[in-house]
């Protein structure tokens, strides 16, 4: 234990856009604890299962230490020095230049970098390489978004406040599940529904999610049906009266087409469309007609669609033509993905944009951001959004790839395409703080980035408002902070590139870089020249505009009825619905829609690290309706392959009652690395929105048949869980199935599963089984070969030390694993009486030995205070409430994501009682 004193430093979360307050309590070394800052207006002091455990992320043994280098295609890669990478680095950028021209190198960027990275990362494409080449993964979450402001309404500015959730009378949550993609901001709606009964909140999912408990109306519309919806409530909000003619004549244009195209969506064929009742349809627009506030929030199930601008624009079409918009508690709130995607659309950091939400097809902005960085010109060519990127480095155009603080090889859709394309590019570099993501493996030079706690800077969340992120302890290794590494290349870049200015990339820290950047805002819709290190130290987190000489931030826009467009005026935009691009047929007859899991986060880089946030849900599970497996003749959590017209994987399946039958879900956050066969991306489609350039990953066609595969795997082991993994998931590719999670709270283990045709060579199993810690020292073995035909050989290991099981692999025959995993995680003692007569059973083919009469603890259902899924049952059948169960057991009183969850359980008792 350190000697060092602790001390508290104040930052900000590095997951969703909400952008909560954090206290970092470290000792200068190392990152001790986390807890919600009550001083930050986004969260006062709440933080999410996810926020709540990010002191127990960031594991070292998954972290890039110091540079490596590739010395060949096909040969690992070796530890080398900054200078030597970075110089090998600006030599082959210079040459792939000078030989194929600056568009034949490409940077691939993210949300989760700070605004002061961006702005490094715009500058060095455009100023320096001459290419608009530069896309964020935010192409992937916000961009339908960005395009849908700026028609709408003029520019890419969300225009509401999260008070305004406190303040609204009704709320339209469509293509969001809040409540596991915002946690805190569904506690603050919950808080505001509570305090205020008569709120209406109108939840459009296809699914019944945890957001859909809190919901007056649950609209399950047919998937990718938004927009047919969205006309039908206009249609039925002019039939009723319910239009502010006013303020369409004085601050609008373009109604007269809308209003012709929604007279086609009468109630009949929107019902008929989105496939529900036109009664639930009339009450909708009942609701919003007559809301004095009408707030509206949407993410991802609106954005990710090949309509996804289409559906921004007959959302923001609504609030237009009731009014509803600048004034508290009404307005369209888009709410981010990432937590510095705002940040990024600021900076420019889309392939169409420039800095200070200009455009780069706009010869006056590009000729305004050259005069500032002291340059001839800007690039014209367009660059390419995050498909055509990969597009162009799959086809040979992109010959030098950038990588930074993404991980495209699991996130990007059609993952098959994607790592094609990244084994054949001549030389990609990826500056990554986890050396463990599936596009490390494609690294020909791999760069170590310092992350959450180890920098400086600022991020911008979903309400504009810009905060600090603070270091608290130094970066492990030789990892350096984004920005500094984007300066070092430059320069070096710059000195092998005849004809380039000199002297662009002069900073020597983050406060350097927004104090350049903060003049590009000036007098622009987003202007934050008001704000600097200084101010927001003195004042805390702001929101733009904050122009030079304000007093505070602007909490919401468009008050004035002005809108930043050419002519002041906001647009109405009328465009048809049109059917998603991939159709159901009999190959493909269902429908597959992607999302989030409460307690993880992405690709899992950072939250795979922590074994408790594995707790609620271990692996990824396709959700079926009932009906559906029956049709099938699937039993509930069997292996099953899942196939696309792209790709195909195998893994579990589950009954999922809050499906409509036709539909299927998976969980965004599994690759290649925990999931064998390149991930749930393998499945989607490369398909996007022709504005946004947004790729469709909510609606694939998909078909579900059962897998025989006779040989089971299952392995449970404590101890370098990172460096386990590391070394496992290669021995599984030539297995049907594998699939890895963390378990446990105050120990971890490394849990696998793996399932094949047949058993496999016994030097692999062997292999494994050294991996694992099973072939050496305290452990028990059973070996039964079974030759004869058609019996399957069976392999056990029982690893025990101090007394206590600490690993088993059971392979051939299984039945014994759920009562092991048990003993391991109770931490029962062997070398009692108890325990004595237990050992007998380790290795024996039963679910439990006999009068052993535990309960299984079974999934947790609380990862805060680890309440188990079993003890809120047996609590609620003692007659426990809400309240008494928070009382005796604590769950709901961390960050509360649990409660959804735990109000079924007690409604089903209720239903049974």
């Amino acid at each position: 234990m350190s000697s060092r004193a602790r001390q508290t430093t104040a930052s900000t979360c590095c997951y969703c856009g909400v952008g909560c307050g954090v206290l970092i309590e470290h000792d200068d070394e190392r990152i001790l604890g986390v807890s919600g800052d009550p001083a930050h207006p986004a969260n006062f002091g709440k933080l999410c299962s996810k926020g709540a455990s990010l002191h127990l992320t960031g594991d070292l043994a998954a972290r890039a230490l110091y540079p490596e280098l590739r010395l060949g295609k096909g040969l690992g890669r070796t530890r080398t020095d900054w200078d030597s990478a970075m110089d090998h680095a600006a030599e082959v950028f210079a040459e792939t230049i000078r030989e194929h021209g600056p568009d034949s190198v490409a940077f691939y960027i993210s949300g989760q970098l700070l605004t002061e990275d961006y702005y490094a990362f715009n500058k060095l494409a455009r100023a320096l390489v001459g290419t608009n080449n530069i896309d964020s993964n935010s192409r992937l979450c916000m961009s339908s978004a960005v395009v849908g402001y700026k028609r709408s309404l003029g520019a890419d500015a969300p225009p509401c406040s999260y008070e305004d959730i406190e303040q609204a009378d009704t709320l339209l949550i469509i293509g969001s599940n809040m409540a596991y993609a915002h946690p805190i901001l569904f506690r603050r709606l919950e808080a505001a529904k509570a305090g205020n009964p008569q709120m209406k909140v109108i939840v459009v999912d296809p699914r019944r999610t945890d957001t859909c408990e809190l919901a007056d109306l649950h609209l399950a519309i047919a998937p990718g049906s938004d927009v047919a919806l969205l006309h039908g409530v206009l249609h039925l909000l002019l039939e009723q009266g319910r239009i502010d003619h006013a303020f369409i004549e004085a601050h609008t244009e373009g109604f007269d087409a809308l209003q012709s195209l929604a007279a086609d969506y009468t109630p009949a064929r929107v019902a008929g469309l989105c496939a529900i009742s036109e009664a639930d349809l009339r009450r909708c627009a009942e609701w919003i007609g007559r809301s004095p506030r009408f707030l509206s929030l949407w993410c991802m199930g609106v954005n990710q669609s090949t309509a996804g601008t289409a559906k921004n624009a007959a959302i923001i079409n609504l609030h237009l033509a009731t009014g509803q918009i600048g004034q508290p508690g009404s307005g369209p709130f888009s709410l981010t993905g990432q937590p510095n995607a705002m940040g990024g659309r600021e900076t420019g950091s889309l392939s169409n944009l420039l800095p200070g939400h200009r455009e780069v097809a706009n010869p006056e902005h590009r000729a305004e951001v050259a005069a500032y960085w002291g340059i001839d010109r800007l690039p014209e060519k367009p660059g390419l959004s995050a498909i055509e990127l990969f597009e162009a480095v799959g086809s040979g155009r992109i010959k030098a790839l950038w990588i930074v603080c993404t991980n495209p090889a699991q996130s990007m859709p059609d993952q098959q395409r994607i790592h094609q394309a990244l084994s054949d590019c001549p030389f990609v570099v990826v500056q990554e703080a986890f050396s463990t993501t599936e596009t490390c493996r494609f690294a020909d030079l791999l760069l170590p980035a310092a992350s959450w706690g180890e920098k400086e800077g600022t991020v911008t969340n979903s309400e504009r408002r810009v905060s600090r992120v603070r270091r608290a302890v130094p970066a492990p290794g030789e990892a350096r902070a984004d920005w500094s590494i984007t300066c070092d290349f430059a320069r070096r870049l710059e000195a092998r590139l005849p004809g380039t200015p000199a002297g662009l990339f002069a900073f020597s820290n983050p406060e350097q870089l927004f104090e350049e950047y903060k003049v590009l805002t000036r007098r622009r819709d987003l202007d934050l020249s008001g704000l600097g290190y200084g101010l927001l130290e003195a004042r805390g987190p702001q929101q733009w505009p904050f122009p030079q000489g304000a007093e505070q931030g602007t909490p919401r826009l468009y008050g004035d009825g002005q809108f930043p467009s050419v002519n002041g005026r906001a647009r109405f935009i009328a465009e048809a619905y049109q059917s998603p691009k991939e159709k159901r047929d009999e190959r493909y007859p269902l429908t597959l829609n992607t999302g989030r899991l409460r307690d993880q986060w992405h690709g899992m880089s950072r939250t795979g690290t922590a074994a408790r946030l594995f707790a609620h849900v271990e692996e990824p599970l396709l959700g079926l309706h009932p009906q559906d497996l029956a049709q099938r003749q699937l039993e509930d959590g069997r292996l099953v392959e899942v196939r696309s017209r792209r790709g195909a994987l195998v893994l579990r399946v589950q009954a999922d009652a809050s499906l409509q039958p036709g539909q299927a879900f998976l969980p965004m956050h599994w690759g290649d690395r925990f999931l064998k066969g390149l991930g749930v991306n393998a499945l989607t489609l490369p398909a996007f929105d022709p504005l946004s350039k947004q790729p469709e990953l909510k609606h694939a066609g998909i078909e579900v048949q059962a897998i025989d595969l006779p040989w089971t795997f299952q392995a449970l082991v404590e101890g370098d869980v990172q460096q386990r993994l590391q070394a496992l998931r290669p021995l599984c590719d030539g297995f049907a199935h594998a699939s890895f999670a963390l378990v446990g709270r105050e120990t971890s283990a490394l849990v696998m599963r793996a399932a094949h045709h047949h058993a496999p060579a016994a030097a692999l199993l062997d292999q494994l089984h050294q991996h694992l810690g099973l072939n050496d020292g305290p452990v028990m073995r059973y070996d039964d070969p079974r030759d004869e035909p058609g019996c399957m050989p069976i392999n056990k290991r029982v690893r025990i030390e101090d007394s206590r099981l600490s690993g088993f692999a059971l392979s051939g025959e299984s039945r014994a694993r759920n009562w092991l995993r048990e003993l391991w995680q109770n931490q029962i003692s062997l070398d009692d009486d108890t325990g004595r007569a237990l050992r007998r059973w380790l290795l024996a083919p039963v679910e439990s030995p006999p009068g052993e009469t535990r309960s299984r603890a079974g999934k947790t259902l609380c990862t805060c205070m680890d309440v188990s899924e079993t003890a809120v049952r047996e609590s609620i059948e003692r007659g426990c409430d809400l309240a008494a169960l928070k009382q005796n057991l604590g769950c709901g009183t961390g960050c509360g994501s649990c409660v959804p969850e735990i109000k079924r359980l007690l409604a089903l008792q209720t239903i049974e009682a």
